[in-house]
């Protein structure tokens, strides 16, 4: 019971300070998109997130060709 209760009063804690722990404000919506504003969207690219997601996953993968190669290796020498 002792261990719930410190769990919850962390969880509760963590909860509370994090709506005081903002960086900045949320920004401008963005103008009309028919009258030439901005997109609907905003501006936000995703370029960047989209190739770290990928080279990761590139790596994650080699990673696991690497693995089941060694393991093959083990085997065939045997």
């Amino acid at each position: 019971m002792k261990k719930i209760l410190v769990k919850l009063t962390f969880i509760i804690a963590l909860t509370i300070s994090s709506t005081a722990l903002l960086a900045q404000g949320p920004s401008d919506p963005p103008g009309d998109p028919g009258s030439g504003g901005g997109a609907v969207g905003g501006s936000a690219s995703v370029g960047g997130g989209i190739a770290i997601l990928l080279s990761f996953g590139a790596a994650y993968g080699g990673r696991k060709l690497y693995k089941y190669w060694q393991s093959r290796k083990d085997e065939l020498e045997e």
